[in-house]
């Protein structure tokens, strides 16, 4: 009985940190990743309690159930988490089994509850830590943009906005289709700007609103079941309003003065600052964020970077696109 209970401890707090880095790190969900860290020190408590004896009972080289052949590969996070999280359920019931202690039943039935809230985030678009709005009007021809969004992407760009202020619907819809397929090769999501219509013709992944769009609510009764809705935010109070109208993501700034938002005052790094302590949803910095001060936005603690003209302007948007991610991964 010893060496069962040695054995489903020890799967079960392995299982555990794969979860929780999947929280942690894919996610970026600070409770998630908390409630499994909990729930893997509890299992590595008992472990603890009973250390002498559990050890003392370990015979590895003598188990039958051990095999030494290369484990089966994953293919993605979400099949990692599957195996994981069944790992765990199966090794929490064994231990409930075992041992009649109900800690081990409360966490299996915690298991399943994060199960199902975990998957659902898993199976949504990831959003990723560099989003790129598109700028059509800097190139001479449509055909130089889309081979700087196809360089963007290649970079690890993993959400592109269309974002066409002055375009006719036509022209929104022609090149959307264009750039929708570009992010449909490189698995990125794709975004259109301010139009639900369009975002419903082109059907894209989503639409991003500004403050003075329609609201998040009147956009979900248009836009199909489960499109991502991104809110652009230059205050707190506009950034708790998101979050509370069900927002999947904002964009906060503009951070510094940036020529795509004429007229308007940057908000500066405190706002920043801000939202990386009060906001649990995605929040991309953005407005004027280049190479050279994306590093003052980090330190203040934005995750998420949304561009513009430092990618697709760049003179290889590939090499900025991946200069940018590698800052943030630097930074996290």
């Amino acid at each position: 009985m010893k060496r069962a209970v040695d054995a489903n401890l020890n799967r079960a707090s392995e299982a555990l940190r794969v979860l929780e880095e999947i929280a942690r790190f894919l996610l970026d969900d600070e409770s998630l990743s908390q409630q499994l860290k909990d729930m893997r020190h509890a299992v590595n408590s008992r472990q603890e309690a009973d250390y002498d004896s559990l050890l003392a009972a370990r015979d590895t080289q003598g188990d039958v159930g051990i095999s030494l052949a290369n484990p089966d590969s994953r293919d993605g996070a979400a099949a990692i988490f599957k195996a994981n999280i069944k790992r765990l359920q199966q090794s929490l019931r064994v231990l409930a089994e075992y041992t009649g202690e109900t800690v081990f039943e409360d966490l299996r039935y915690k298991a399943y509850t994060l199960e199902k809230i975990i998957w659902e985030r898993l199976a949504a678009p990831q959003l990723g830590n560099l989003y790129l709005v598109t700028n059509s009007d800097a190139f001479e021809n449509e055909d130089e943009f889309l081979d700087a969004v196809a360089a963007a992407l290649s970079g690890g760009v993993k959400v592109v906005q269309l974002r066409e202020k002055t375009a006719p619907a036509k022209k929104i819809i022609e090149l959307g289709r264009k750039v929708k397929q570009l992010c449909a090769e490189f698995g990125a999501v794709f975004i259109v700007n301010d139009r639900v219509d369009i975002a419903c013709v082109l059907e894209a992944d989503g639409v991003h609103l500004g403050q003075d769009d329609m609201s998040v609510e009147d956009a979900r009764k248009i836009l199909p079941q489960g499109a991502i809705v991104g809110v652009s935010t230059h205050a707190p109070e506009q950034a708790q309003k998101a979050v509370a109208d069900g927002a999947d993501y904002i964009g906060t700034g503009p951070v510094f003065t940036t020529p795509t938002k004429p007229g308007r005052a940057s908000v500066g790094l405190d706002y920043i600052k801000w939202s990386a302590q009060n906001i649990d949803i995605p929040a991309f910095a953005i407005g004027g964020i280049d190479l050279d001060n994306v590093e003052q936005v980090l330190d203040a603690g934005a995750k998420r970077v949304a561009v513009v003209r430092a990618v697709i302007n760049a003179k290889d948007p590939a090499k900025a696109a991946q200069t940018f991610i590698n800052q943030i991964k630097s930074n996290s």
